[in-house]
């Protein structure tokens, strides 16, 4: 009896998918990386909640890389590296390898937008002697979670003369903080019949910033009138000038340890910054490579990725192009050659709605980064479906790194689903597949991520670029 369960614990081992808790796997001195790693993420998720800062932060850390901005006319030899920035929204990173670019590029590309709160156009109002912004949420979000809680204002504004200016308010101990406000209990009983979904409308997604008048005997909307006089005093605004500007509401609040054990993150932003982060390290890090590793920090993949600032456009593959034109070669044959790692979140199983899930095909918080085959939405529409070849390469590089990973779907196939950039990659020609860390709370002002995992992402995309 003893000896066939030896067999069979035997034939398990070697023949069974076992997930592990990735803190059952990883020496100690690893996990106190891990946690000193998360230290620096914390501090990145805290600073940088736009894709304007996110873009800042990655100029500055590559600047003190040694990375330079990229001259389309210059030669470069291996080693050499140099960074592109789109509109101050997007950056692209390139540390030219041993290879010639006729072996094709390995690429990392994640997105560094999140879902928020836009300022409208034309949004300042006063009402009942309270001054509100009018808002147009950014990608998908569930409304009601972005009531009454702190929130902050970050942007750009372009004034009438010209002047950029940037302006962020709330985010320090000694700034007024925003809030949408919402309906009490006692006098909800008509809310409350809503539809979930319907239980704060976007027209409700009204901000309060004010509500003491300009002291003046005459006139109306003076509550307005006296926002508008701090506005200018402060940063020389006139009304007009929200027309010219780019105002985000977001969480006011920083990145924070979760749990007694303070083993996971929560932030707000994880959806994409938490694959961003670990992937410019990665790069920061990538010395002297056999490819030429490029890093891709993208804008507008929560709005489905259009506009010149998102993957859909052609900065990416005309920065390719331009690559290739400096060793006298066509973008079309690196891009065939070249390999990528979509790096991009997954939701993660949520043991208090386990119904959305195919348990066997989820992902879990502490088993690792998530390797996803295509996500999509039933059919598999809106996907790039990665090859079995492509799989078995990533499968063996990971294992051979040390690299903890598991395999996930986005629920169940009737659920819903979701996207990535992998699809506008695949579009170029280029290998691809999906690979980030599992998510709880996906798309709240308040998302949740292993520390573990944050790391493992790091390990990953270092193992994929050098």
């Amino acid at each position: 009896m003893n000896e066939e369960k030896t067999i069979v614990e035997q034939l398990k081992e070697e023949l069974c998918l076992d997930l592990k808790n990735s803190a059952l796997i990883m020496e100690d001195e690893e996990i106190i990386a891990a946690d000193n790693f998360s230290e620096g993420y914390k501090a990145f998720l805290t600073q940088c909640k736009t894709e304007r800062e996110a873009t800042a932060f990655a100029v500055k850390a590559a600047q003190d890389r040694g990375f330079v901005p990229f001259d389309s006319k210059k030669k470069y030899k291996a080693g050499d590296k140099v960074y592109y920035v789109n509109r101050a929204k997007a950056i692209i990173l390139a540390t030219f390898g041993k290879k010639s670019l006729g072996e094709g590029v390995r690429m990392v590309a994640s997105h560094i937008d999140a879902p928020r709160l836009d300022i409208k156009p034309n949004p300042l109002y006063e009402d009942s002697e309270l001054a509100l912004l009018k808002t147009h949420y950014y990608g998908g979000i569930k409304k009601y979670q972005w009531v009454a809680i702190p929130l902050a204002l970050h942007g750009l504004v372009v004034l009438k003369d010209g002047t950029s200016l940037e302006v962020t308010i709330g985010e320090r101990e000694d700034e007024p903080k925003f809030v949408i406000t919402d309906l009490l209990p006692h006098l909800g009983a008509e809310q409350a019949k809503r539809p979930l979904s319907e239980g704060i409308k976007g027209e409700e997604l009204n901000v309060l910033i004010g509500s003491r008048p300009f002291k003046s005997d005459t006139g109306s909307e003076l509550v307005k009138l006296n926002i508008l006089k701090l506005l200018n005093e402060k940063y020389s605004m006139i009304e007009a000038d929200f027309l010219s500007a780019e105002f985000e509401m977001v969480p006011a609040y920083p990145a924070s340890d979760i749990g007694l054990d303070r083993s996971m993150i929560g932030a707000y932003g994880h959806d994409d910054r938490v694959c961003a982060y670990p992937s410019l390290q990665a790069a920061l890090e990538c010395d002297n490579p056999e490819y030429t590793a490029v890093t891709v920090l993208t804008d507008k993949e929560e709005t489905g990725s259009a506009g010149n600032t998102g993957l859909e456009s052609a900065y990416l593959r005309d920065f390719i192009a331009d690559l290739a034109a400096g060793q006298d070669m066509r973008a079309r044959d690196v891009l065939r050659k070249s390999k990528c790692l979509s790096a991009d979140v997954n939701a993660a199983f949520d043991p208090t709605f386990p119904n959305v899930h195919d348990k066997l095909n989820a992902a879990y918080i502490n088993k690792g980064i998530v390797v996803t085959k295509y996500t999509g939405s039933r059919g598999k529409g809106g996907t790039s479906d990665a090859s079995a070849e492509f799989m078995g390469e990533i499968r063996s590089l990971f294992d051979k790194a040390g690299i903890i990973w598991q395999t996930g779907e986005l629920g169940k196939v009737d659920e819903g689903g979701g996207g990535t950039v992998a699809q506008y990659v695949a579009n170029l020609d280029v290998d691809v597949v999906d690979v980030g860390v599992a998510v709880l709370s996906m798309h709240a002002p308040f998302e949740v991520v292993s520390k573990l995992d944050v790391y493992m992402a790091y390990k990953a995309f270092k193992a994929f670029l050098v």
